[in-house]
């Protein structure tokens, strides 16, 4: 839908909210607050509740049994989630598993995929990547006694705003063993083109990984299809998993049957596990790259959101997801334009993950602001206002509501009354 399409009305926008898919019954929402902060944490559920309830009911009653027994035996219990985690990214059960973090999970594939030999020791990443990853990248080239300043490239951006594709396939020169990218930058919310940079690095031999934090759950992937080698994420942004919850892994298929760099229990051949052998027969499928014990009470909520985002779709998701960013930018176009706002993510929807990023100079205290007004966005620095409507529970109506906030905010100057600096949390 183009943005000439949109009226800037609050009836309007309660027009649109007649007419769309929405799950908002399903989540806890207070009455007042505008949540625009799903891409950092999602919402509780009550079906994430429900199952969540359901683990402690195994464990209260059953003990020790909740691992085979129960309504939701615990021993195979992120095998199973995995599987109904693989349609929302275009894969295959077997390719995916819930385990570990983002971080964790980006550790065990780098100890696993990234050989540096002879001349092919660099690892490929961008500049503006969500700290963690590279600092997970640094720690294993130094494992390898590499240096990072010179192994490491960064792919720059031109305008510290997005990463051109063009610039991504030009550093995939011979010396480089892995791409490690996101799929959707965390500031300025744009995608990249997985498909094309998966194709360009085979094209070289070089192995290619994606974060996929801030697109899983909010777009369609087609993993398998596009022969992605792996892929980690959360679960706890768009999937709404809950505050810390266990994230995900992906490899490819045809890595199948690889020993996992970092090998443990759980890596095992689920009928060999139990032996106990001091040699690890490790699971010819995305389990061998588990490491220990699954997280159950910090996994079980995610089994009754997934059951939600089947009913839903994630092809209908992604077109309500598209629809709302665009009419919040055109809302942020006609409603803010005298106030030095300007719009960070790319305007194109095949460009756009599921945030606008609202960039202003005084960004920080008026996110503080915003917070004392009901709305709830997310700060990043140094001056971007990250504002996140979710299909599964966000209305119209607290996009327009949202921004009718910020205007008064403006005219009324009422940012001066805070400091502009970020929380210690932002």
């Amino acid at each position: 839908m183009t943005t000439n399409s949109f009226i800037p009305t609050k009836g309007y926008a309660q027009q649109l909210d007649r007419n769309s898919m929405t799950f908002r019954e399903e989540f806890y929402i207070k009455d007042g607050i505008y949540y625009m902060d799903g891409n950092s944490l999602g919402l509780f559920s009550k079906r994430a509740e429900k199952t969540l309830l359901l683990s402690l009911d195994d464990w209260r009653n059953l003990g020790i049994d909740g691992w085979t027994s129960g309504h939701q035996p615990w021993f195979d219990f992120s095998e199973k989630l995995g599987a109904l985690t693989a349609p929302l990214i275009g894969a295959k059960s077997e390719e995916t598993i819930v385990t570990g973090s983002i971080t964790i999970n980006i550790h065990q594939m780098l100890a696993t995929f990234y050989k540096p030999e002879g001349t092919r020791t660099k690892i490929v990443a961008d500049e503006l990547d969500f700290p963690s990853d590279i600092y997970a990248i640094k720690s294993q080239l130094h494992l390898f006694g590499l240096d990072p300043n010179e192994h490491l490239v960064l792919v720059k951006s031109r305008d510290s705003r997005i990463i051109n594709e063009a610039d991504i396939i030009s550093s995939m020169t011979d010396e480089v063993a892995i791409v490690w990218l996101p799929s959707v930058l965390y500031r300025s919310g744009q995608l990249l083109d997985m498909e094309l940079l998966t194709k360009e690095a085979h094209k070289r031999n070089i192995l290619i990984g994606f974060d996929l934090a801030h697109s899983i759950g909010a777009l369609p992937h087609s993993l398998h299809d596009w022969g992605v080698d792996f892929a980690v994420w959360c679960n706890y942004k768009y999937l709404n998993s809950g505050p810390g919850g266990v994230g995900g892994l992906f490899v490819h298929e045809r890595h199948h049957g690889k020993a996992p760099g970092l090998a443990g229990w759980f890596s095992s051949n689920k009928e060999k596990q139990f032996d106990l052998e001091l040699d690890l027969t490790h699971a010819h499928s995305a389990g061998a790259f588990q490491i220990g014990t699954p997280h159950i009470l910090s996994t079980a909520p995610l089994l009754g959101s997934l059951e939600i985002f089947a009913e839903a779709g994630i092809e209908n998701i992604r077109e309500k997801s598209l629809k709302m960013t665009g009419y919040m930018m055109y809302l942020i176009g006609t409603e803010l334009s005298d106030y030095e706002f300007s719009i960070g993510n790319p305007a194109e929807n095949e460009r756009r993950g599921g945030h606008v990023c609202l960039e202003h100079r005084e960004a920080a205290r008026i996110c503080k602001a915003l917070k004392d007004h009901h709305v709830i966005p997310d700060f990043r620095a140094p001056n971007v206002i990250r504002l996140a409507p979710i299909a599964l529970y966000t209305t119209f109506e607290d996009i327009w509501e949202t921004i009718q906030i910020l205007k008064r905010i403006m005219v009324n100057e009422e940012y001066k009354k805070y400091e502009n600096a970020r929380n210690v949390v932002a």
